[in-house]
């Protein structure tokens, strides 16, 4: 039975202080309320350790938002999947967008970055999606499966358990656009169908595929309602605690 999940994702905001007020906002914003999903947030690296600490005796959980690809080394400035799971981070985002476009991270680093991840034992959130031309050419589809058969959709089999999905239409991102609830049902439906065609019926039905692409309180019921929509990487209203609530308690 796949999870249902809401995760926020901070990106570079936030400081310390900033950080541990948010944390606590949503636990008390969260007290009281029925949630029907499993709730993350991802703090910038240097607030991990902080947030690992904020989170204790709460049903939240901390997530990072990137690592590197290397066991250790010399690569100043960059975090290893061992450093995260001794702090108590035990998920990663990987292949977001931002990292893509900014950072130049392709195809083959993401692997790297995947394996490495999972020979950690860490759950990765799998990040992918297609520009705005990319869709009005109608190539939308070959993008994505392009992104998952050539990083995720070679792995073996029983690693899925440690796999969420998150598409996010590039054009969706930031931008205030978002997809209608059938344009991401659509596509989530036809990454479902990838599943299943390469890994059969079990494995398609237990991996969590979210949504992530400007979802609000005012759009998410609607959109976390069809049927292969799981729940939502949350970017910009993860930043307020109410918003964020009123998402996590939409399922």
């Amino acid at each position: 039975m796949r999870n249902n999940i809401v995760a926020g994702n901070w990106k570079m905001n936030h400081t310390a202080t900033q950080t541990k007020s948010l944390i606590n906002d949503i636990k008390e914003s969260l007290e009281g309320k029925s949630t029907h999903c499993r709730v993350l947030v991802s703090p910038t690296i240097i607030n991990l350790a902080l947030a690992v600490q904020e989170i204790q005796g709460s049903a939240i959980e901390v997530v990072a938002q990137n690592m590197h690809q290397a066991k250790k080394g010399a690569y100043t400035g960059e975090i290893s999947a061992e450093m995260l799971e001794d702090i108590g981070v035990n998920t990663v985002i990987l292949g977001h967008s931002e990292r893509r476009t900014y950072f130049g991270e392709d195809n083959a680093i993401l692997t790297e970055k995947v394996s490495m991840a999972l020979e950690n034992n860490l759950e990765v959130i799998f990040c992918f999606g297609e520009l705005l031309e990319d869709r009005l050419a109608q190539n939308h589809f070959n993008v994505v499966e392009s992104q998952l058969k050539n990083v995720v959709l070679n792995l073996d089999a029983t690693l899925w358990k440690k796999i969420i999905l998150a598409y996010e239409p590039v054009w969706a991102i930031g931008t205030g656009e978002t997809a209608s609830p059938e344009q991401a049902q659509e596509m989530h439906a036809f990454i479902r169908s990838l599943l299943y065609k390469t890994y059969g019926k079990s494995v398609a039905d237990n991996v969590s595929i979210l949504y992530g692409g400007s979802v609000k309180p005012a759009n998410a019921k609607e959109i976390f309602s069809k049927e292969d929509v799981d729940g939502g990487l949350i970017g910009g209203a993860s930043l307020n605690a109410t918003d964020f609530t009123a998402i996590v308690t939409a399922f």
